[in-house]
């Protein structure tokens, strides 16, 4: 299941992003949007096609040899469970904190990317265990590929400063500080999360 969001996020989609960005970014300037609630949208629109994934290989369980369930890489089978109930609500305060970093801070897209990488690969450690940090590569794929268009794509005529090397101490910080009330807003409000619905996580 790994290597099937290997394959078909990582590598074709991460290709796909990194051919056509010109091409995207021109029609994204187009749109006639403030460049952070655009950075916002496209980024939770990316982070919903990571999910149609890895939910997709979830489901695809029987195709591994077992039953569904007994290996996944998701909390659920159900895709608007994954992401309404288990994913994407969690961390979307972190895109809207970049927005903010990006007002002010003039971070390369591949910065963002790696350092908003580096956010998923820690939430993975802190929701799933440490042995995810084993795997620190993968993470900072999966998701960083879920901001490195939105980010490639604001305009580069803002009023910003080039990063000192304590931004990007700071940008590990904020949307922390972002996530931390809307999740625990978010444990209270649906009983039970992040709890996955299966048995103990196995990794397909």
């Amino acid at each position: 299941m790994a290597w099937g969001l290997v394959i078909f996020w990582i590598v074709i989609g991460g290709s796909l992003m990194y051919a056509y960005r010109d091409s995207i970014r021109e029609r994204v300037l187009k749109i006639p949007l403030d460049w952070r609630l655009k950075f916002f949208l496209f980024g939770t629109l990316l982070a919903l096609l990571e999910e149609v994934v890895t939910t997709t290989m979830t489901n695809l369980a029987p195709l591994f040899g077992v039953k569904v369930g007994e290996a996944y890489i998701t909390a659920s089978t159900n895709y608007f469970d994954v992401v309404f109930l288990h994913s994407v609500v969690a961390f979307f305060p972190w895109i809207i904190a970049w927005a903010l970093l990006l007002a002010f801070i003039d971070f390369s897209p591949f910065a963002v990317f790696l350092l908003f990488g580096s956010l998923g690969m820690l939430g993975e450690v802190v929701f799933g265990g440490v042995q995810n940090f084993l795997a620190f590569g993968f993470w900072i794929f999966v998701y960083g590929l879920m901001i490195y268009l939105p980010a490639y794509s604001i305009p580069r005529e803002r009023k910003t400063v080039s990063p000192k090397w304590w931004h990007y101490a700071v940008s590990m910080i904020v949307p922390w500080l972002f996530s931390m009330p809307w999740d625990l807003l978010v444990m209270f409000v649906l009983k039970g999360h992040p709890k996955v619905h299966f048995p103990p996580i196995k990794m397909g």
